[in-house]
C-alpha cells in the first residue's frame, strides 16, 4: 500500500500561496513518487491549479475568513478524510496565529480532526516545480524570435497585484517603463494580464481605465480577465513577465517564464523554483520597503498617494536597471544560478541578509559564511 500524506495548507488567498502549496506537494512527490498526496487549500484561492497536477490525488477547499477567530470548521472538515500517515502544515500555521485569528482557529480545529499515523516521508528540497500549462500556440512563437532587435519578443506585464492601489506604480510610471522597453525592443508585443472581476478571489487593484490607457500606449494584447489558466498560458508564451511583487508572478515562474520584479512594498521576493529572474531592489534609504508586518512608510504624493518604493521618482531612478534586467532575461543572458547568487549578493548589500528567507531555503548557499 502506498503511503498517504496530507498537505494542510490553508492560508491567505493570493495565487502565490497555492504555488507554494503545490511546490511542497511536488517536493514530496519527487522524493517518493508512490506517495498518495492530498491537499487542503483556502477556497478563495485558485484550487483549479491543484487539479492540474497529477501528483495531487485529491484537493479540498475550505472557506475561511482569516480574521474570524470564532469560526466553526467542523462541517467542512468532516468532508475530508481523517486518517493519514503524515500531515504536513504550512509553516505559518503557528508563526502568524496572532495576525490571522481565523487561521489560528482553523489549525486548532484541523489538528483535532486529522489523525496522522506518525510516519515521516522524505522531501526533496529545491526541486524545480512546473505547472503543467502549455504555451498558448495562438500567440505565436516569440521564444524563437530575434530578441536582439525585438522582432517576435513578447513581454507580459502585470501592472499591480491585489493590494491597495497606492502599492503599485501610477499609469505615468508604467508608461515610462513600457516606453523604455519598447525602445529597447522595437518590435515587441506587450501582453497585459490582471483580473478585474469581483468573485471573492484576489483581483488587481488597477482600474479598467488605467488598463485601457496602457493598452493604447504600446503594441499590445489584452489578456485582462481571461481565466487564470488562460492568462498563464499567455504568460508561458512570453519571454518575460514584468511586474511588482505578486502571487501571480510566482505562478509565472512556475510555468517557466522569467520574472523581472520591480521589487518593493512589504515583501521581498522569496520563491525561486529554478526559473531565471531579476529583482530590481529599491534604494532603501530613499524608498523604504520590506517592513513585512510593520507599519507601512508614509506615502508620497504621486498622482495620488503612493508607497515610496512604487513612486515615479523610484521608477525613474531605477529605469536603466529595469530595462537591463528585462533584457538579460529576454535575451537569455541570465541563467538561474547566476540570478540567485546575484540577488542574494545585492540583498545582503542592502542589509537584508539576516531577514532573508526563501521556499526550501534555496538562497542560503549564497549567503556569506
Amino acid at each position: 500500500m502506498p503511503g498517504s500524506l496530507l498537505v494542510n495548507f490553508v492560508y491567505c488567498h493570493p495565487v502565490g500561496h497555492v504555488v507554494e502549496a503545490l511546490h511542497l506537494c511536488h517536493g514530496h512527490h519527487r522524493a517518493d513518487p508512490g506517495l498518495r498526496i492530498g491537499l487542503v487549500l483556502n477556497a478563495a484561492t485558485p484550487v483549479e491549479l491543484a487539479r492540474l497536477c497529477p501528483f495531487v490525488a485529491q484537493a479540498h477547499a475550505v472557506e475561511v475568513d482569516v480574521g474570524d477567530g470564532s469560526a466553526d470548521f467542523s462541517g467542512q472538515l468532516a468532508a475530508i478524510a481523517r486518517d493519514w500517515d503524515q500531515v504536513v502544515e504550512d509553516e505559518r500555521a503557528d508563526s502568524q496565529r496572532e495576525v490571522f485569528p481565523g487561521l489560528a482557529a482553523y489549525y486548532r480545529q484541523s489538528r483535532r480532526h486529522f489523525r496522522p499515523a506518525g510516519a515521516r516521508f522524505p522531501y526533496a528540497a529545491g526541486e524545480a516545480f512546473r505547472l503543467p500549462i502549455a504555451r498558448d500556440s495562438a500567440d505565436g512563437d516569440s521564444a524563437d524570435g530575434d530578441r536582439a532587435d525585438g522582432d517576435g519578443v513578447r513581454i507580459a506585464v502585470l501592472p499591480g497585484g491585489s493590494g491597495p492601489r497606492r502599492q503599485y506604480p501610477s499609469v505615468r510610471s508604467w508608461r515610462l517603463v513600457l516606453d523604455a522597453l519598447a525602445d529597447r525592443f522595437p518590435g515587441a508585443e506587450f501582453v497585459l494580464v490582471g483580473k478585474l472581476r469581483a468573485d471573492g478571489r484576489t483581483s488587481t487593484s488597477f482600474g479598467r481605465a488605467e488598463f485601457a490607457e496602457l493598452l493604447g500606449a504600446v503594441r499590445s494584447v489584452d489578456a485582462v480577465d481571461l481565466p487564470l489558466v488562460d492568462q498563464l498560458a499567455r504568460v508561458a508564451s512570453s519571454d518575460v513577465l514584468v511586474s511588482p511583487h505578486s502571487g501571480f508572478a510566482m505562478a509565472a515562474l512556475a510555468v517557466g517564464t522569467p520574472w523581472l520584479a520591480i521589487s518593493g512594498n512589504r515583501w521581498p521576493e522569496y520563491y525561486f523554483p529554478g526559473t531565471p529572474f531579476y529583482s530590481v531592489l529599491p534604494d532603501l534609504a530613499r524608498f523604504p520597503a520590506f517592513g513585512r508586518f510593520a507599519e507601512e512608510p508614509e506615502p508620497v504624493h504621486d498622482d495620488g498617494p503612493r508607497s515610496p518604493s512604487m513612486s515615479f521618482a523610484r521608477i525613474a531612478a531605477d529605469l536603466p536597471e529595469i530595462v537591463e534586467g528585462a533584457a538579460r532575461l529576454v535575451e537569455r543572458r541570465w541563467d538561474f544560478d547566476t540570478a540567485l547568487a546575484d540577488h542574494v549578493r545585492r540583498a545582503v548589500a542592502l542589509g537584508l541578509g539576516d531577514t532573508m528567507w526563501s521556499v526550501d531555503d534555496v538562497h542560503r548557499r549564497h549567503l556569506p559564511q
